[in-house]
């Protein structure tokens, strides 16, 4: 694997990890009828929009690392006790 590739795969760096598995699996059931999939994708793109919102708060408030790390991320989660997105 090369280094983007490793680093779209890191828990750590990439939190939605899970949600752009799942719409490459609807795409791949659905022989790439994107139309199918249109769910998958919605999930995908708010879970983006909101650990951007959360990664751009922290910046401004000078927390390190910008992106929490995939602990801090489901103890987050956790204490909202659903998925936000």
């Amino acid at each position: 694997m090369d280094k983007n590739a490793r680093k779209l795969r890191n828990q750590d760096i990439n939190p939605c990890i899970a949600e752009g598995d799942a719409s490459q699996k609807c795409l791949s059931a659905y022989n790439y009828d994107k139309s199918m999939c249109s769910a998958y994708f919605q999930r995908y793109k708010n879970c983006r929009k909101y650990w951007h919102n959360i990664m751009v708060q922290r910046r401004r408030e000078g927390v390190k690392p910008e992106m929490p790390t995939a602990a801090e991320r489901q103890e987050m989660l956790a204490a909202i006790g659903r998925l936000p997105y």
